[in-house]
């Protein structure tokens, strides 16, 4: 990888690490399902970063099982976290 790459993972990887941590933090603090479904959203979300930077330095091989030509890991590590915030905010505007 080329130096600016592995700074930019560098970010990804503290920047969500500290998003992960609060998510987890608040967790623990609340029960409303439409914040349950954010951290669930930031939590895949970093380990969406964390297994990307995994695949890459070649640790972890891509799935075999394709959708469309994407490997289907990749492509649930890329949507799920948007589904969760997605969820989220409609609960979030059901409930007021």
């Amino acid at each position: 990888m080329v130096e600016p790459q592995i700074l930019l993972y560098i970010i990804k990887l503290v920047l969500g690490g500290i998003a992960a941590f609060l998510a987890i933090m608040l967790w623990s603090r609340t029960r409303d399902s439409a914040w349950i479904c954010l951290v669930a959203g930031a939590v895949t979300g970093y380990a969406g970063i964390v297994y990307e930077l995994l695949e890459k330095f070649g640790i972890i091989l891509a799935s075999k099982a394709t959708f469309l030509g994407i490997p289907l890991s990749s492509l649930l590590f890329a949507s799920i976290p948007g589904v969760f915030v997605i969820l989220g905010f409609i609960l979030m505007i059901l409930r007021k």
